[in-house]
């Protein structure tokens, strides 16, 4: 097998060239492409289409509570001190749980599980055991599946983080964003560096596999050396994995980001030197660019799938265990990923219960794909795990002559090869260093959903 090169190239004229509003591709075609009034008769044929083929279970559970406001979040909350509200929600979840899984074969088995919220240690310990029971009930997992879940390390104990891991969590991931006490501050998201190292002695001393951190870029008061000192840091945790995303200030998509001072964000090249550095030092120590914003250390499990051309991407973003399994959302504003079929289930709450006391899923939109769909979403996803698209594994999948079917997008290609993004030959799409950063800009090239009008609501590239 040939060895991946984790080498990726800042080139700053390139990125504030390119760098424009482009979907993240956690999917193709993008969860914009959803749409009202899908008929739920489709999502049931989907499943029936899946049980056919016997095609493994990933599972997302949504748990929407926060017990406080962070004001740089862009994530489907609901901000309450109110505990008792879990009870109900939990209710409505297990009876979603019932609608769906007597559809699913039970040969059908779980490698993939993940907890993400809002909060999900918002959860006291026997709510906790309450949702896993239900789950347990319902789904078998593989022997090796990938159990993961986000905490808030503002409210969790060593006791609760010993809990998650008997009950079969391996993995875990909680945000840091900023060390520095100014900016947590600014961002209502106060955890001292003491408590954050805590965290961690747990983590480890409960033997999780693996470890994300998530850090953010681009928020008021950092600059090159503030962000330079919360690198540093996060390197003494030493985390397996680094999620390092940049901020998108829309607060009038957001209105919770009115709280920020805008005038203390930072300017556009000190957040693309911040990029830089953060780049060069993570590589540097240990850690591979998985890509966008991912970095793995290089004997991490989403390092070496990178390497055997065996990673993949979903609506969680980059995993090793998906492969072609159907992933089952459940909960508020969750979104299914089956083989032809997207929903995405209600985002209010009021909705998400009514749905289920009328005897119907609680889904909102979705999005049946065609075969053109499937063919696109094969060829963006091999450039955004791989960096190398070989265009005749993609004619003996799809049974396509590749440049006749692409002719158009090889030709738009072109000019991209030509600023150094990408390399073009008669076998082969290959990203170059330099083209890593802005996979997205490539990955859009084969979007044929996206029109260049209508990306005002999705973020910057870089």
């Amino acid at each position: 097998m040939e060895r991946f090169d984790p080498q990726v190239k800042f080139n700053s004229e390139l990125i504030a060239k390119y760098n424009r509003n482009t979907p993240r591709y956690t999917s193709y075609p993008p969860a914009t492409q959803l749409t009202e009034n899908f008929p739920v008769s489709e999502f049931h044929g989907a499943i029936a289409r899946g049980n056919e083929q016997k095609l493994p279970l990933s599972l997302y559970f949504h748990l929407p509570f926060c017990q406080s406001a962070c004001y740089f979040c862009g994530c489907n909350v609901i901000v309450t001190q109110h505990k008792p509200v879990v009870e109900p929600y939990l209710d409505y979840l297990s009876r979603h749980i019932e609608a769906v899984a007597p559809q699913l074969n039970r040969d059908r088995r779980v490698t993939q599980l993940h907890w993400g919220g809002g909060t999900p240690n918002y959860l006291e310990p026997h709510h906790v055991e309450r949702l896993w029971e239900a789950i347990d009930r319902h789904f078998t997992f593989e022997d090796n599946a990938e159990i993961s879940i986000e905490i808030n390390p503002r409210y969790v104990d060593r006791n609760y983080i010993l809990l998650l891991k008997q009950f079969g969590f391996n993995r875990i991931s909680f945000g840091i964003q900023d060390f520095n006490p100014k900016v947590q501050e600014t961002i209502n998201r106060v955890q001292p560096e003491q408590m954050l190292f805590q965290v961690m002695e747990w983590i480890r001393e409960a033997g999780f596999e693996s470890v994300n951190v998530d850090l953010i870029y681009g928020l008021p008061y950092q600059n090159l050396q503030t962000f330079t000192e919360t690198i540093d840091k996060t390197l003494q945790l030493d985390p397996d994995r680094v999620a390092v995303f940049n901020f998108a200030y829309v607060p009038w998509m957001k209105p919770v980001q009115k709280n920020l001072p805008k005038d203390e964000l930072p300017t556009a090249s000190e957040k693309l030197d911040i990029l830089q550095m953060t780049i060069e030092k993570l590589t540097g120590n240990g850690y591979q660019f998985i890509g966008m914003d991912h970095f793995a250390k290089d004997n991490d499990e989403l390092a070496i799938a990178q390497r055997e051309r065996q990673l993949h991407r979903n609506f969680q973003g980059y995993t090793t265990k998906a492969g072609t399994a159907e992933l089952f959302g459940f909960g508020l504003t969750s979104i299914s990923m089956l083989d032809d079929v997207y929903v995405q289930n209600q985002k209010r709450l009021k909705d998400f219960y009514r749905a289920i006391d009328e005897g119907v899923l609680p889904i909102e939109k979705g999005y049946h794909l065609d075969r053109d769909d499937k063919i696109r979403r094969d060829v963006i996803m091999e450039l955004m795990c791989h960096w190398t698209l070989y265009k005749q594994e993609m004619e003996e999948r799809h049974h396509i002559d590749f440049d006749t079917y692409f002719d158009r997008e090889l030709f738009d290609l072109e000019a991209l090869a030509a600023d150094g993004l990408v390399r073009l030959d008669s076998e082969k799409i290959e990203v170059t260093p330099v083209g890593r950063l802005l996979i997205r800009n490539i990955g859009f090239v084969f979007d044929a959903h996206t029109p260049e009008h209508n990306l005002e609501r999705l973020s910057k590239a870089i």
